[in-house]
């Protein structure tokens, strides 16, 4: 199954299907596609392309309706944003600023947050992999809450609480064997992944780390992938952690929270979605009589509609079956088509040529056959110098993207009404091997080098 491809057929959305499901793009007759109040054409006019854009008020409108659906429920809950879908600061700030917490995976990320304002007490580490370095930072920043993801962590951050005198305040990762049915990379919940602690082993592992010197259990944890399109997996996961809590709980072992992750699915192809009314429903029904506090970890959700991939097309290029359209954007800049392949909106940005809409590749400059955003998408006739948006790149994109075919990395911008604003510029050639060395033999002088 392709993550984010629920057009499995070759039913497409129009492009103006695709614009009319996001209230922040919009068409005008001359300006061509908006987003909020601004055309995107000056902003590639300025910036140039490649260029991501993201529109505040999606991220905004996205929070306040998960924030509501959790309230509704009546529950005591808490979002924590997580950092590896966009780790950008502007917007961790904004993030920040709207109540979130973050939820980190690396030292790195830790710092992000910390410096985007995200006060510490809102922030989970989580990740498999947590070096020995990275537990002391944790420890030493105080955070809300370290997730354990096996016994051998568990032994590892005690020595280091003890060693500086700290208390670890921990939850232990449930691994619950349980397929959420989304894309195999982003699947992260079956007893065949890395993931979490069997569930068989938490109870034991629990009442141990309630009596080791530095560590402080405060609950569970669980996390059963991305891009998850049904609730089902939700209600079952939720389950087994419930039932999990009610053991713990009778061998009068403290428990005041539950970390429901993440995973929550966006229409990238606008096709049914769950809502987080929906979500917001399962965890009232799986936890209300528990009576306790409940962490989610969207990131995805929160931000992949946000953002989209400003690109120009280099040439249209004849093919074999159908014409490919040669964008100035690559693999190297948005990853997840070739990744994953996942399915993402294609629209363009100009105003209409009048040229009927055909079935066409969309290609990048990269030299891997891998580097497709689409294929066979029915699109309005476009030529060299036009624009398009690749959508819902908000999430995944500019944060996985890297230097390959030494193409430099893509200018970012924000959106808020009619103002934008440049949040990174474009790299410069020279900025990719400006902290590269040559060994000492590989140095001449110019006379040796005979240029004297």
């Amino acid at each position: 199954m392709a993550d984010g491809s629920a057009c499995q057929s070759q039913e497409f959305p129009t492009p103006a299907d695709l614009i009319a499901a996001r209230p922040h793009l919009s068409w005008h007759a001359f300006d061509g596609l908006m987003i909020e109040g601004v055309p995107l054409a000056a902003i590639a006019a300025d910036l140039g392309t490649p260029t991501y854009v993201y529109s505040e008020a999606a991220i905004r409108h996205r929070y306040a309706a998960l924030s509501a659906a959790l309230k509704a429920t009546g529950l005591a809950t808490q979002i924590r944003y997580a950092v590896k879908a966009n780790d950008h600061l502007a917007i961790l700030r904004l993030l920040g600023g709207l109540g979130a917490g973050a939820d980190v995976v690396s030292e790195g990320e830790l710092a992000r947050a910390l410096e985007a304002g995200i006060p510490a007490g809102r922030i989970v580490f989580s990740g498999v992999g947590k070096s020995r370095n990275e537990l002391a930072v944790a420890l030493a920043s105080g955070l809300d809450q370290i997730n354990i993801e096996s016994a051998e962590e568990l032994a590892e951050l005690s020595a280091i609480a003890s060693e500086l005198g700290r208390t670890a305040r921990v939850a232990l990762r449930v691994n619950p064997d349980i397929d959420a049915h989304t894309h195999a990379k982003i699947t992260t919940g079956r007893a065949q992944d890395k993931f979490g602690i069997p569930a068989a082993d938490v109870p034991g592992l629990y009442a141990h780390a309630a009596a080791l010197p530095g560590i402080k259990p405060v609950g569970l944890a669980v996390h059963i992938g991305s891009q998850i399109m049904t609730l089902a997996p939700y209600r079952m996961s939720f389950a087994v952690l419930a039932s999990l809590a009610e053991e713990i709980r009778a061998a009068n072992l403290p428990l005041d929270r539950l970390d429901c992750g993440g995973g929550l699915g966006v229409a990238y192809a606008n096709e049914p979605a769950p809502l987080p009314e929906g979500l917001a429903g399962a965890l009232g029904a799986s936890f209300r009589a528990l009576g306790v506090e409940l962490l989610l970890e969207p990131g995805r959700w929160l931000v992949a509609d946000a953002g989209l991939l400003l690109a120009a097309v280099i040439r249209v290029k004849d093919g074999s079956e159908r014409p490919f359209i040669v964008l100035d954007a690559g693999m190297n800049d948005f990853l997840r088509p070739a990744l994953y392949d996942a399915w993402h909106g294609v629209v363009p940005v100009g105003p209409s040529r009048g040229g009927p809409i055909g079935a066409a590749d969309v290609v990048g400059p990269v030299c891997e056959s891998a580097d497709a955003f689409a294929r066979g998408r029915p699109l309005p006739a476009v030529r060299a110098g036009d624009l398009v948006a690749i959508l819902d790149t908000g999430a995944y994109g500019r944060v996985m993207a890297s230097t390959y075919n030494a193409r430099p990395l893509a200018a970012e911008a924000i959106v808020r009404g009619a103002r934008w604003a440049t949040i990174r510029s474009r790299q410069p050639l020279e900025a990719m091997w400006a902290d590269e060395r040559l060994p000492d033999w590989q140095i001449v002088s110019r006379s040796e080098a005979g240029e004297g």
